[in-house]
């Protein structure tokens, strides 16, 4: 198979899912991990997929709205309103002298801007949060260990949650259905894991948008979520769901709400 076979293969995978890993591509194409690397590279520089932390991912996203693909600062302007409805009411949750976990994230962003001055203890890997934090918080802060991840802009490494132990692990998510919390990048689905082992009560902030997303993974399955901070433009289909999987609803007002 030539290069532009094997690049027009790897585009035709993208369009059916939004990230392929370079392992899977390499049993798919029956060619080295290698020159996987090599094909991914050039489609990057060709700007028609994007590289990222494991794999390759479609420029176009996991939607026809590009979510997937979307940088953090360009994610971080959507929705704005309903994350900042939704970090609010998360803000509730935490108590003077609590532990905290705040994921990466642009919501969890928002949650940790009204925690950074509270009593508290926080552990983040959202290099933009400490960076905050770090500058205008008087809080109690940790910052995760490891390798920075430009996209999307955390920090990773072996064992850079443990020994950390919280009443709340804050997160969200690039998607949501029947399974549970969903994402497409294989580093945020491995964090998430470590995480949750490490808190008492996972919260996980979610946008209504996010349950009509498609991903690849679950990072989390509703057995694990104990809350979830949804705005009301959430179907009642999916309420009735989250409810028979014994999630508890917190529902805030955006003026989203179903007709």
């Amino acid at each position: 198979m030539s290069d532009s076979d094997r690049h027009h293969r790897i585009l035709e995978l993208l369009r059916s899912s939004p990230f392929a890993s370079a392992r899977d591509l390499s049993e798919n194409l029956q060619v080295s991990v290698a020159t996987v690397r090599r094909d991914i590279d050039k489609l990057d520089e060709q700007g028609l997929a994007r590289k990222v932390y494991g794999g390759i991912s479609a420029i176009d996203g996991a939607t026809a709205h590009g979510v997937f693909a979307r940088t953090y600062a360009e994610r971080s302007a959507v929705d704005v309103t309903v994350k900042d409805t939704i970090a609010a009411e998360a803000a509730t949750m935490v108590q003077d002298g609590d532990a905290v976990i705040v994921h990466g994230g642009s919501t969890c962003f928002r949650l940790g801007e009204r925690l950074a001055r509270r009593n508290i203890r926080l552990f983040t890997n959202s290099m933009p949060l400490a960076a905050v934090i770090g500058e205008t918080g008087t809080c109690a802060l940790t910052v995760a260990g490891g390798e920075l991840h430009r996209e999307p802009l955390i920090l990773h490494g072996a064992g850079s949650a443990e020994p950390f132990f919280a009443s709340k692990f804050f997160l969200s998510a690039q998607g949501a259905d029947e399974r549970g919390l969903l994402e497409s990048h294989p580093l945020l689905v491995d964090v998430a894991a470590r995480y949750a082992a490490c808190a008492d009560r996972i919260v996980a902030l979610v946008a209504s948008s996010k349950f009509v997303v498609g991903a690849r993974q679950v990072s989390l399955p509703w057995s694990r979520i104990d809350t979830i901070i949804v705005d009301d433009g959430l179907s009642s289909e999916h309420r009735k769901m989250l409810e028979d999987m014994g999630v508890e609803l917190r529902i805030v007002a955006t003026g989203s709400g179903e007709a």
